[in-house]
């Protein structure tokens, strides 16, 4: 997988979903990473490329919101989209709160959600590309200054 291209992580414990899901990025050329657990997705090595994670806030074990707060936590930053058939006002605040980039009701036209990924991925590049030019801004400065030290 090159650079350019981008992953799409889906997080559900429903294997007809996560199928559906898989299909329908598949359909647009998405590549598309698919997990049953929280657990499966923080144990998984993922590629350094521009992602976004499709999360169901209700999964067995490590709900979705619990996922969000340990991926902060540890610095994870992929950009979220919540998926639920049981979301209320509560959750989708805390969630978008937390930020997710979109917070999906079941049933969901596919465009929506398609959209929403894009949204994400464009976000995750944006990121990346400003973390590069700091990380290049921070190294300059540091050689530099060690420059100077001599």
């Amino acid at each position: 997988m090159s650079e350019s291209e981008a992953i799409v992580f889906v997080v559900d414990d429903d294997a007809q979903t996560r199928d559906g899901l898989k299909n329908l990025m598949r359909s647009v050329g998405l590549h598309v990473e698919v997990f049953a657990s929280a657990q499966d997705f923080l144990r998984s090595k993922r590629p350094d490329v521009p992602a976004c994670l499709v999360l169901d806030v209700r999964l067995r074990g490590l709900s979705g919101l619990d996922l969000q707060k340990r991926m902060a936590e540890a610095k994870i930053e992929v950009p979220i989209i919540f998926i639920t058939g049981y979301g209320d006002i509560p959750m989708t605040v805390q969630a978008m709160k937390a930020g997710a980039v979109e917070f999906l009701t079941k049933p969901f036209r596919n465009q929506e959600l398609l959209d929403a990924i894009q949204q994400a991925l464009e976000r995750d590049r944006t990121a990346r590309e400003q973390r590069a030019k700091n990380d290049e801004l921070y190294d300059r400065y540091d050689s530099l200054t060690r420059a100077s030290v001599k």
